[in-house]
């Protein structure tokens, strides 16, 4: 797959609500996970398609309602690609809250190989 062709599909399973799908098909094994600095929910980096995985499965399983989310079109260059993304959710034990990022995905040989994403984290 080109990087076009995986930031699309990646686009159609998030607005899918697919987010455990399109790691198990679109991440390389020894993908790179980064959230900001001072990201109080976890590490700031996880190593390995299984750790992303099994954080994003936390994050499904964390979650008690989805009432609104949004991811916009990809921005594509060369092997990189980045998508703006939120969500209005209600977590277990947190209640609701409104999040906003930026992710920029790099990706090699057709595969997701890393992840980056902005956001604030109130540090």
């Amino acid at each position: 797959m080109t990087t076009k062709q995986v930031a699309d599909r990646l686009v159609e399973l998030c607005r899918q609500g697919k987010n455990i799908e399109a790691v198990k098909e679109l991440y390389a094994p020894n993908a790179v996970s980064h959230e900001p600095p001072g990201f109080p929910n976890g590490p700031e980096r996880i190593d390995g398609k299984d750790a992303i995985l099994a954080k994003t499965e936390k994050f499904h399983a964390m979650t008690e309602a989805m009432h609104n989310a949004y991811v916009s079109e990809p921005v594509v260059a060369a092997n990189h690609f980045s998508l703006a993304m939120g969500m209005d959710v209600t977590l277990k034990g947190i209640g609701r809250v409104q999040m906003d990022e930026v992710a920029v995905y790099e990706v090699t040989e057709g595969k997701i190989t890393r992840e980056q994403f902005y956001f604030p984290t109130g540090k």
